[in-house]
């Protein structure tokens, strides 16, 4: 068994795989849940990937290692605004989508191979709140209130 650091989540959101993929990947869906954030990327294995923060920071960058849209997308991932979290380097993170009936099953896993480290803690505990975020907004249409906006003061 491996010690490296590891975050693993999985959740079921009643919607299909390409609405998924929607909203994780686009824009004008992220800025919804994701705290007012967007992300910018072409999709294609090779290219760069970064997340908007609303005041025109670059908040995490990386790039795309996997990407079969509306099944499996793998990314590198390195914080950007945090220094200690930018000094630990890339991480990676992939989201795996499977169909189930009238549902989807998200499996996110993000992890780094650096012992104790404060970006896997870090995305532990803000992980859940994003994935609960994009799954009320596509069941209901609305995301988590505590999810809209960037932090004050970060």
């Amino acid at each position: 068994m491996s010690d490296k650091p590891k975050f693993v989540y999985v959740t079921y959101i009643r919607t299909t795989c390409e609405k998924l993929w929607r909203a994780l990947t686009e824009p004008e869906l992220t800025r919804q849940y994701w705290a007012g954030t967007w992300q910018e990327s072409d999709w294609k294995v090779g290219s760069p990937w970064r997340i908007m923060i609303p005041d025109g920071r670059v908040g995490d960058s990386g790039e795309i290692v996997e990407c079969e849209p509306y099944r499996r997308l793998v990314l590198t991932w390195r914080n950007e605004f945090i220094p200690e979290l930018r000094d630990e380097g890339h991480s990676r993170l992939s989201y795996l989508l499977e169909q189930q009936g009238d549902m989807v099953k998200l499996t996110l896993t993000h992890d780094i191979d650096r012992p104790q480290s404060k970006l896997i803690e870090a995305v532990s505990n803000g992980w859940p709140a994003i994935l609960a975020s994009v799954k009320s907004l596509l069941e209901t249409g609305e995301p988590l209130e505590a999810t809209r906006r960037w932090p004050a003061g970060t």
